[in-house]
């Protein structure tokens, strides 16, 4: 019997060798957060030849700090694509760096907000679940960068596990590879249509 669930596959092929990936990650429940870190990351360099180097991590505390943390990020990864970013960094007569090492001067094509969340026997559950999917969705939109939402909202410990591709369930599926999947797709299509590509 088939399955109405999961993502079809897209129907191009994309090269994802020249793109930036922002992933920001939240360390509560970390066992089930750190597989599916590794399940967007392996999806993107393995199928679609996203480059590790262009690949970066951040972490913050929980779900809830997804938004702001991802929000900054963008913003920062702007202010180093900037002509004079260069600049800021100074150097010796002889050309030895002084100041941090030199910045990746790309802005980010897409993000990628991981967390995990598991009901409780308060609304605690709901509040942050709602609070990060709406400030997810408002980063993406305001900034004009794709923010693929990666928060799994489980009931208990054994859905988040079964979503992570861990666990004893034969129905176990790393959701990490669906959103490497998206963030590919989604990144390579903004850039056309930010030139006005349909």
């Amino acid at each position: 019997m088939s399955t109405v669930k999961g993502v079809a596959p897209p129907i191009e092929k994309y090269d994802g060798s020249s793109l930036r990936v922002l992933i920001v990650h939240a360390r509560w429940n970390a066992t089930v957060v750190d597989a599916l870190v590794k399940g967007a990351i392996d999806t993107m360099t393995n199928e679609y030849s996203v480059k590790s180097e262009n690949i970066t991590i951040q972490s913050v505390s929980g779900s809830y700090e997804l938004p702001f943390a991802t929000q900054r990020l963008i913003a920062a990864s702007r202010l180093q694509a900037t002509p004079n970013a260069a600049e800021l960094f100074s150097t010796t007569s002889t050309g030895e760096q002084t100041g941090p090492p030199p910045v990746n001067t790309q802005t980010f094509d897409v993000a990628i907000c991981i967390g995990v969340l598991i009901k409780g026997s308060t609304m605690h559950f709901e509040y942050i679940a709602d609070a990060a999917s709406n400030g997810i969705m408002r980063v993406g939109l305001d900034s004009g960068v794709p923010c693929v939402f990666g928060v799994l909202t489980c009931l208990n410990e054994d859905q988040a596990l079964e979503r992570a591709g861990l666990g004893s369930s034969e129905k176990k599926h790393n959701h990490g590879i669906d959103w490497g999947h998206c963030a590919v797709e989604l990144a390579v299509k903004n850039r056309g249509w930010m030139t006005g590509k349909i």
